[in-house]
């Protein structure tokens, strides 16, 4: 039996595996985020952001405690603790006919979490780019004759 688009983006919330992801997102997908001025669009830059807040949020305390679906779509709220601030938030997903995601926003409260949620996505993407300059710094570097 084949899993739904939500089954899929369930499972890989739960396993965090970018494999899951990456295959999950449309080609065209748009994210939308409380820290972003604009919405980010293409699989690229969705996988780089939501495989960032899959390693920030996705901790022991991470869960789906409401969820509310329509024909393409689902709103799905989440609650989780980080350095003792109560994060609750919702994510917006709108689903293609294949199952694939087209569209993701993420609301997110109180503004603390917000700030907390802003600084450590920072650290998370900063990373990830730091390590992305390196591999093509070292696949630029001359090689030793």
């Amino acid at each position: 039996m084949t899993m739904t688009g939500l089954e899929r983006w369930y499972a890989c919330a739960k396993s965090r595996d970018t494999a899951i992801l990456r295959d999950l997102l449309h080609p065209d997908v748009v994210f939308e985020s409380p820290v972003l001025h604009a919405p980010q669009r293409g699989r690229d830059l969705t996988f780089k952001y939501l495989s960032s807040a899959l390693k920030v949020l996705g901790g022991p305390n991470f869960a789906y405690v409401g969820e509310w679906t329509n024909r393409d779509g689902a709103v799905l709220e989440f609650q989780t603790d980080i350095d003792a601030i109560t994060i609750n938030g919702v994510d917006i997903i709108r689903f293609v006919d294949d199952g694939r995601i087209v569209h993701f926003k993420v609301m997110v409260r109180p503004l603390k979490a917000i700030n907390l949620l802003h600084r450590m996505m920072g650290e998370e993407l900063a990373g990830i780019d730091d390590g992305l300059n390196h591999a093509a710094e070292a696949i630029r570097a001359p090689k030793p004759t």
